[in-house]
């Protein structure tokens, strides 16, 4: 039986997500690097595997149930619990599109890839994480879902761009809320966090966001919270954001 802490992170190949796998790992977790393609999350998770850190690939599709279930009975099987789920995957930051005509397809397609996929996946997971002295979720959320942002970006200083994404993540952060209050008395801590603008892409730094390594720490925090930590919460740097 594995007894370092177990964590499944997902949309984990490359940016925040690998980040995020690489600092568990420092941390002693033994990490599942999950994703939609299994040849890329076998080469990341093998890039961050040593002599002392433990990342195994998985493939996993948010969007799909079936691959879900798969997932959720492989990491029974192999591990036969699950101590931390990092839900990170997701995209669709669409700063072109308007409210009033963006395409009802493409809503869709982004509450899907941001909402119900970590939806699905909570669902799958909780039997495993039930099974977990100390479990913990995290829901990578976004200010550009508050009301309340103080960092140039939000539902009002937005504007109506980006109407699929940050509704979405709203949407995720409210998921979060009614999550922790239904699991309340079950010990499973579940927080949403804001990683800010983050560098995941060439440049991203230049123009002002913030490392990788720096949005990443912000979501370990709260996949490493102690049995009195928050629950419910938006956070990011530990500290408790409007939302």
């Amino acid at each position: 039986m594995n007894t370092n802490p177990i964590a499944l992170v997902t949309g984990a190949n490359r940016g925040l997500g690998l980040e995020v796998c690489r600092q568990l790992a420092m941390h002693g977790y033994t990490v599942i690097l999950s994703g939609r393609d299994f040849e890329k999350v076998t080469q990341a998770a093998q890039e961050l595997s040593s002599a002392t850190q433990t990342v195994h690939p998985l493939a996993l599709e948010t969007g799909s149930h079936d691959s879900v279930m798969e997932a959720a009975e492989t990491i029974a099987r192999k591990f036969g619990r699950l101590d931390v789920l990092v839900n990170n995957a997701g995209g669709n930051f669409d700063t072109d599109s308007l409210t009033t005509t963006v395409a009802m397809d493409y809503v869709r397609e982004t509450l899907e890839m941001n909402l119900i996929g970590a939806w699905r996946v909570i669902q799958a997971m909780l039997p495993l994480l039930r099974k977990s002295s100390h479990a913990r979720i995290v829901n990578v959320s976004s200010g550009a879902g508050a009301f309340e942002s103080e960092i140039g970006f939000g539902l009002t200083k937005m504007g109506g761009a980006a109407p699929a994404y940050s509704i979405s993540k709203t949407a995720l952060t409210a998921l979060t809320v009614k999550l922790a209050s239904e699991l309340k008395d079950s010990g499973i801590l579940i927080n949403a966090v804001c990683p800010g603008w983050t560098a995941t892409y060439p440049g991203g730094e230049a123009q002002g966001a913030r490392p990788v390594a720096e949005g990443a720490a912000s979501i370990v925090w709260a996949a490493m919270l102690p049995g009195d930590g928050p629950s419910g919460g938006f956070f990011r740097d530990g500290e408790k954001l409007s939302w």
